[in-house]
C-alpha cells in the first residue's frame, strides 16, 4: 500500500480490525464507492456484496452496508459466495457494483475487499485512486441525501441458485456418472456450492474441508495444500482430487496417484484442446512471468502464441481483453476462461478438466503429460521493507553470476509479494541441483541486503 491508494495488486487487503480492514474504514469505502456511482435514492443504483468465511466478514459486511445505504444506494446480500460468483452476479443482475470480502489464501485473520464494475471485470486503476482518495480525505457526507432516499438492503436467497446454473451450463450437457471426485473447499467460500454442483453433474464427491467456523479458513487445507487432497485421493482411490482457495478464484488438482496438477499444466491441458477444436481466440495463450517453460515449449510446439505479463490475474485479464483471447493464467491456479467468466473461477475450471477427460477418456495424468515441467525453486525471503530491486548490490551481482552460469536455458523472477511481506526468488532450469543451487544463492543475498 501506499499514501496515495489503498489498493494493493488485489484489491484492498490487511488485517481484520487493523487499517484499512476496520469497520470505520469499511463504512467509508461503502460511502465512496456509492458517491462515485451516482447513488441518489433507493433502486437508483445497486450492490451485491458477498463474503467468504472469515469471522471479520460480518464485521466488514455490516459496515460496508451501512457506508452503502446512507448514500442511497440498495444492497443485495448474498452471504459466503466464490469470488467469481460475485463477479457474474454483478454482470448478470446489472448492479452497479460488486463487493466481494476476503483475503483469498491467507490466514483467517485477514481480510480485503475487491470490487468490481458492472461489466463484472475488476475496477480500474482510476476508479481505485478516486475511491481511495475520498476516504482518506473524509470528503464523504450523506447530509444530502434526505431520510426517504436512504437506501435499503436484501438478502438474496437465490444467488447461489443462480451461479449454479451458471457455471454448470459451462459444459452444457456432459455429465460425470462414474468419476469420483475428492473436494477439499478450503473451509471457505466454495464449502457448500462446490460439492453441489459436481454431485449434481452426477460426480461422487469425496467432501473434505468444508465445515467452516470462521478460523479455520486456508488452515492446513485449500490450493496451498495439494499434499492434503491426495491423501484424500489416496484413501478413497478418487479419480482426480480438487483444492480450491478460500475464495475459490483459484483450483490445484491431483491425479489419482496424489501428484499435483498446477495452474500451468491445466492451462496446456486446456490450450491444446481448444486450439485443436479451434476455438483458442486469436490462437494465443496469455500466461505469467511465473509460469514454467515447459508451458511456453509444450504451446509453441502446438503452434500456439504465448504472450506474458507480470504476475497477477488482474494483468492477465487486461491482456486478453486487449488482444480479443479467451484463455490465460497463473501456475498458482488461477485459470481465465473469458467465454465464461470476467474473473478466474476454480469451480467452472474443475467443470472443464472434468469435461476433457470425459470426453477424451483419459486420466487426469495423461492430459498432464502435454507438457514437460523445468525443475523449479520458489524461496520467499521476509522484507520489511521494499527498496528497488536494482538498488541492492549482493543480489544485484549474484543474479549477474546467475544468468551468465544458466544461459538460454534457465530464468529466475524476483519480485516483492502484493500481499505479504516478502521478496519472492524464483530460479527455473533444465536440471533441478542448479535450481536449488541458485534459488539458495540469490536468497542469501538478498537477506543481506534486506536486514535491519
Amino acid at each position: 500500500m501506499t499514501s496515495t491508494s489503498l489498493f494493493g495488486t488485489d484489491g484492498i487487503r490487511g488485517r481484520a480490525n487493523e487499517f484499512p480492514i476496520t469497520p470505520e474504514a469499511a463504512l467509508l469505502i461503502g460511502k465512496a464507492i456509492a458517491l462515485l456511482c451516482g447513488a441518489s435514492g433507493p433502486g437508483s443504483r445497486k450492490a451485491i456484496i458477498g463474503k467468504d468465511t472469515r469471522l471479520s466478514g460480518y464485521m466488514l459486511e455490516t459496515a460496508l452496508t451501512s457506508g452503502l445505504v446512507s448514500m442511497g444506494m440498495d444492497v443485495l446480500l448474498v452471504g459466503p459466495m466464490p469470488t467469481p460468483a460475485v463477479a457474474y452476479l454483478t454482470r448478470s443482475m446489472a448492479a452497479d457494483v460488486g463487493i466481494m470480502l476476503t483475503a483469498s489464501h491467507n490466514p483467517f485473520d485477514d481480510n480485503g475487499i475487491k470490487i468490481f464494475g458492472p461489466d463484472g471485470f475488476k475496477i480500474s486503476d482510476e476508479m481505485e485512486a478516486a475511491i481511495s482518495r475520498h476516504v482518506q480525505t473524509g470528503d464523504l457526507s450523506s447530509a444530502h441525501i434526505r431520510s426517504d432516499q436512504i437506501g435499503k438492503a436484501y438478502r438474496l436467497d437465490d444467488a447461489p441458485g443462480r451461479y449454479i446454473e451458471h457455471v454448470k451450463s459451462s459444459v452444457q450437457s456432459c455429465r460425470f456418472q462414474g468419476l469420483t471426485v475428492a473436494l477439499d473447499g478450503a473451509n471457505g467460500a466454495a464449502y457448500a456450492v462446490a460439492p453441489l454442483i459436481l454431485r449434481e453433474l452426477g460426480a461422487r464427491v469425496i467432501k473434505a474441508f468444508s465445515e467452516p467456523d470462521g478460523y479455520n479458513i486456508n488452515n492446513g487445507c485449500g490450493a496451498l495444500h495439494p499434499e492434503t487432497v491426495a491423501g484424500f485421493v489416496r484413501q478413497h482411490n478418487a479419480d482426480v482430487g480438487i483444492a480450491l482457495d478460500g475464495d475459490a478464484d483459484r483450483i490445484v488438482f491431483c491425479d489419482a496417484e496424489g501428484r499435483t496438477v498446477d495452474g500451468d499444466r491445466i492451462i496446456a491441458m486446456c490450450a491444446l484442446d481448444l486450439h485443436a477444436h479451434g476455438r483458442l481466440a486469436r490462437n494465443t495463450c496469455v500466461v505469467t512471468t511465473m509460469s514454467n517453460l515447459g508451458l511456453h515449449d509444450a504451446l509453441r510446439q502446438a503452434g500456439i502464441t504465448v504472450e506474458t505479463t507480470d504476475v497477477g490475474d488482474r494483468l492477465v485479464i487486461e491482456r486478453l481483453r486487449a488482444i480479443g483471447g479467451n484463455l490465460g493464467g497463473e501456475k498458482s491456479g488461477h485459470v481465465i476462461f473469458l467465454d465464461y467468466a470476467t474473473t478466474g473461477d476454480g469451480i467452472l475450471t474443475a467443470l472443464q478438466v472434468l469435461r476433457l477427460m470425459r470426453e477424451r477418456g483419459a486420466t487426469l495424468a495423461e492430459l498432464a503429460a502435454c507438457m514437460r515441467e523445468y525443475p523449479q525453486r520458489l524461496v520467499n525471503v521476509e522484507a520489511p521493507r521494499r527498496p528497488p530491486l536494482e538498488s541492492l548490490p549482493h543480489l544485484q551481482e549474484a543474479l549477474h553470476e546467475c544468468h551468465a552460469a544458466l544461459g538460454p536455458y534457465g530464468r529466475t523472477v524476483v519480485r516483492y509479494s502484493g500481499t505479504e511481506p516478502l521478496l519472492r526468488i524464483l530460479v527455473e532450469t533444465r536440471e533441478e541441483a542448479d535450481a536449488h543451487r541458485w534459488a539458495e544463492r540469490l536468497a542469501a543475498a538478498a537477506r543481506k541486503d534486506l536486514a535491519p
